[in-house]
């Protein structure tokens, strides 16, 4: 493993790159944002026997350059990305970020800690408001818009919400007239599915008092801390978000988003 993998500490950026040019918000509203790229990539072997699920490749860049690139679009320029599968290829390829216009801090997990839990591991970086964002999927989502609502509603957590024809491999939720969440149901069954479902894009801004409610050192998904969450009577918003998301945890998914960003049915941030 290498030496920036093994310490976690990212540098500060000393000015502005390409991708950090468009749609940036004022500082006051830069916020941190973890990438969640641990994952084994299983079901993408053989592709992920020698790359990282994250790093698959579009249109000639890995898929965790596209998403780097459209967290700096939106202010996002303090990242962590946390690591498992072929940690080293990540921490060569982006160092410590300053080329492209943000720092990287690194965690690396032996063990997979899952969603939640990998963010409860650097709750020592997480001092204020911050973004999570799913590393498996392609995605040109306005996080602005997501990150404003979430400032101005103030609940714990913010859910980024799309629909989809299919959502019985990702989580469904209802929402009330005003956009709390009244239920939530993690890969349900097709019998399981209601009407005006959304689905959980796996993007949230959420508040640092969520990690009081993560396990520290033990696996733990957010589908669980939402979960109890809900149970104990905790408000959280579901906001629909404005754009695309084309999912690459499958060959046959990834193989649709290569030919949706070939094509041009599908506009890279």
């Amino acid at each position: 493993m290498g030496q920036t993998a093994a310490q976690p500490r990212g540098l500060l950026r000393r000015g502005p790159s390409e991708y950090a040019r468009r749609q940036r918000p004022s500082p006051s509203e830069r916020v941190k944002a973890m990438i969640l790229a641990a994952g084994r990539g299983t079901r993408l072997r053989p592709l992920t026997d020698a790359t990282p699920k994250a790093m698959v490749p579009f249109a000639d860049k890995p898929l965790l350059e596209h998403i780097v690139r459209l967290l700096a679009q939106h202010g996002f320029d303090d990242l962590v990305i946390n690591l498992h599968h072929l940690p080293q290829v990540i921490t060569d390829y982006f160092g410590d970020g300053r080329a492209r216009g943000v720092s990287i801090t690194y965690s690396l997990e032996d063990e997979l800690l899952g969603t939640a839990g990998a963010v409860r591991r650097v709750a020592d970086h997480l001092d204020g408001p911050f973004l999570v964002y799913y590393g498996d999927n392609l995605t040109n989502f306005d996080l602005g818009d997501l990150w404003q609502t979430h400032q101005r509603e103030g609940e714990i957590a913010s859910i980024g919400l799309l629909w989809m024809d299919d959502p019985t491999t990702r989580g469904i939720i209802g929402l009330d007239a005003h956009h709390r969440i009244e239920r939530f149901i993690e890969k349900p069954r097709p019998d399981q599915v209601f009407d005006n479902y959304w689905v959980n894009a796996g993007i949230y801004a959420l508040q640092p008092e969520i990690l009081n409610h993560i396990p520290p050192d033990t696996p733990c998904d957010f589908s669980e801390v939402f979960a109890d969450l809900l149970s104990a009577g905790r408000p959280l918003l579901g906001h629909p978000l404005r754009g695309q998301l084309l999912s690459t945890d499958t060959p046959e998914r990834y193989r649709h988003a290569c030919q949706c960003v070939d094509s041009g049915a599908f506009a890279l941030p």
